[in-house]
């Protein structure tokens, strides 16, 4: 398949998403609302781990800054598998400063020179396996990336990145409508404070949504969704006849645990 098709294609489905989720819940589509790219370091145990971190730290976050992307998340995987791995959130409201910050991270100076030992390692021995990335756009009724009060004072917490993967484009559309309808509100009401929700552009796995939730801990990550799971609100919605489907909305679920990195400014 060409590439331009399979953009257009992907960009297709998220149009009919969000324009999907916001008739049904009343809502108008923001223009201002953000593009992310998330990324996934595959790495090994041993100095590369270190080296990337250094590379987050003291070369990209300050050069993404400079280019008005952030706030940029920096996590290392706490559950998950295929560890350790390191996870990187891009945030901007301009697609094209987003997709053309590589090229822009090459031209400048301040960059190149703090990021050396990480760009410039030996072929035969990387500091990572392998980057995979997916160009997210922020749901209509959550258009910003909202980090919790304790990133600023880089207090305790923790992160869960779930990923939720439809069989069909339309059953897509109907389970972002379903966030639209009330999910985002229950599972505030339940402490799991949401730090972005977003529809996937372009990526593996196609449809899918992705959002990310924070917490101070793992105890308050398992009693929030307990409590979210006894909503009366969340019973209610998921047992309307309109999201309760069956094959149900959801194919496959992707769930992840996340710790923040020192330099990690969400």
């Amino acid at each position: 398949m060409e590439r331009r098709t399979f953009v257009s294609g992907s960009l297709g489905v998220s149009a009919l998403s969000l324009a999907g989720s916001a008739k049904g819940a009343g809502q108008t589509a923001s223009a201002s609302a953000e593009y992310y790219d998330l990324r996934r370091y595959q790495l090994t145990n041993g100095p590369g781990t270190k080296l990337t971190e250094n590379y987050f730290a003291d070369a990209l976050i300050p050069a993404l800054n400079r280019l008005s992307i952030g706030p940029v998340g920096a996590f290392s995987v706490y559950f998950g598998p295929e560890t350790p791995a390191y996870y990187l959130l891009m945030s901007s409201t301009k697609l094209e400063t987003l997709v053309t910050a590589d090229l822009a991270l090459a031209q400048d100076p301040l960059f190149v020179k703090a990021g050396a030992p990480f760009w410039d390692a030996p072929a035969g021995s990387p500091p990572f396996t392998g980057i995979e990335s997916s160009l997210l756009r922020a749901f209509a009724g959550y258009p910003k990336v909202t980090p919790p009060a304790s990133a600023t004072t880089k207090g305790k917490r923790i992160y869960q990145l779930r990923e939720y993967q439809s069989p069909t484009n339309a059953y897509h559309v109907r389970k972002v409508e379903m966030f639209h309808a009330g999910e985002f509100g229950i599972f505030e009401k339940a402490g799991a404070h949401g730090v972005f929700y977003a529809d996937a552009l372009v990526g593996p796995r196609l449809p899918n949504l992705t959002y990310m939730l924070t917490f101070p801990d793992m105890a308050a990550l398992e009693a929030s969704w307990e409590k979210f799971g006894a909503d009366p609100d969340w019973k209610k919605l998921s047992n309307d006849p309109k999201f309760k489907l069956e094959p149900p909305t959801v194919s496959n679920i992707t769930s992840l645990v996340l710790r923040p990195l020192g330099c990690s400014q969400i």
